[in-house]
């Protein structure tokens, strides 16, 4: 691929696929290219785990996965960064606190210009846009048809904005719309999460016996207070080796608020359960789990996948907002959202990123897609989904009424979800209005 779509001729560089070939060759119906979220999720592998949900529908289309340039087994790019947390990080509890997050998103700036200063003005959505449809054009197809979840319902309307008229059926999950696409990536999702929290510490409190992080809701609650008062104080200690502080303690609540499942909701209990102890400066040993998700969080293990994502952010939506901005929005949100406030208004390395090479896409279009979306999604809200639907009066909406999950089709085992999905995806045919699916 070319590396700058401006000069084609120039530098190029490598974008992984993989291809799943349809097998029902009769009743083809042509590429579906698949797309994991992120930014920065790797998709190689979604041909193979899609094709599960799709059932017999997966036959009928070549399954396209791709890892975005810059991202897995595509031309690598890694900052050396000593962390991989930079894109969700915390402010602190004061002025003190926050003042640290101002000087590392600085230094992990500074370090990603120095090691790749000569492609990231090239590390954007629109690019990988523009990958897709070489990509389409390869394949020699006149159409591409289109699955994505999360970020990738953003890359996808991206792609029709600058190729209209050359997707087929289109699928995006977890909507974003690209005014709510910014480099806090969180901002405006604060009540969401904090709902989020309080319906999993219901769920916990429930199930005292098993956790006993509280009775109530209340104590459950004062449970997470006291465990990010503690690490404050101290950074809490984690086996021999992890020490977790309050700029990312916070993400560990949040990462495990993206679903109301069962499964999701135990993990982090336990996770919380182990939190407690070490709060209360008790020896505690990680699970296998939790070590990899602190080695990822804390250590150079994290440093590109953090480093792709936040290349990818600031390429396209960088601005310079003013390092006392944040504090200001950090101040004002904490009392309302003490748990999310502090994280969702940070300061990011994109405060000192260049600015974009192009201007963010906004949409002037109208697109024929199935949206789907849950009513209490805790990271792409409901909302983007209902703001693109009106902007798309030729799109229809699947909605999951009061499910609180983020990524539904083949992820949340709603059959009127995967069948509704599958029916088109089979067809073409668009529901003749919107359609609601029972959480």
């Amino acid at each position: 691929m070319p590396l700058d779509y401006a000069d084609p001729g120039g530098r190029t560089i490598t974008v992984a696929i993989s291809r799943l070939k349809a097998t029902d060759t009769a009743h083809r119906i042509g590429p579906l290219l698949l797309n994991d979220g992120g930014p920065a999720g790797p998709s190689l592998h979604m041909p193979l785990t899609k094709s599960k949900v799709m059932g017999e529908v997966a036959d009928r289309y070549d399954l396209i996965g791709m890892d975005p340039r810059f991202v897995g087994r595509s031309t690598p790019l890694d900052c050396g960064w000593d962390l991989g947390s930079a894109p969700l990080r915390s402010a602190g509890a004061d002025l003190a606190a926050y003042r640290k997050e101002v000087a590392v998103a600085r230094e992990l700036a500074r370090r990603c210009k120095r090691a790749h200063g000569d492609v990231l003005p090239y590390v954007t959505t629109r690019n990988t846009a523009r990958d897709m449809d070489v990509i389409r054009a390869a394949l020699g197809e006149d159409t591409l048809s289109y699955l994505g979840y999360s970020y990738g319902s953003y890359l996808g309307e991206v792609y029709t904005q600058l190729f209209p008229g050359r997707t087929d059926r289109m699928v995006l999950d977890g909507v974003n719309s690209p005014e709510r696409y910014s480099h806090t990536l969180l901002r405006g999702a604060e009540a969401a999460n904090e709902a989020a929290l309080r319906a999993w510490a219901s769920w916990a409190a429930a199930r005292h016996s098993t956790y006993g992080l509280g009775p109530t809701r209340a104590e459950v609650l004062a449970t997470v207070k006291h465990i990010l008062a503690a690490a404050a104080q101290e950074p809490l200690q984690i086996g021999d080796t992890y020490l977790l502080d309050e700029h990312v303690l916070p993400f560990f609540f949040i990462g495990g608020l993206g679903s109301d499942l069962d499964k999701q909701r135990a993990d982090l209990a336990a996770t919380v359960r182990l939190l407690a102890h070490a709060a209360d400066r008790e020896p505690v040993e990680p699970s296998e789990e939790l070590a990899g998700q602190l080695e990822f969080l804390l250590t150079r293990t994290g440093s590109a996948p953090a480093s792709q994502m936040t290349a990818i952010v600031c390429g396209d939506v960088a601005e310079r907002r003013g390092v006392s901005s944040y504090w200001r929005a950090v101040k004002a949100s904490r009392e309302r959202y003490p748990l999310t406030g502090p994280l969702a208004n940070n300061i990011t390395p994109c405060e000192f990123w260049d600015r974009p090479a192009e201007a963010p896409t906004e949409l002037d279009n109208g697109v024929p897609a199935l949206l789907v979306a849950a009513t209490r999604d805790p990271r792409t809200l409901y909302a983007s989904a209902e703001a693109i639907r009106e902007q798309w009066p030729s799109s229809r909406l699947l909605t999951v009424k009061g499910a609180r999950q983020h990524g539904l089709y083949g992820e949340y085992g709603n059959a009127c979800v995967d069948e509704r999905v599958n029916a088109y995806l089979r067809t073409g045919r668009l529901p003749a209005h919107n359609l609601t699916c029972e959480a």
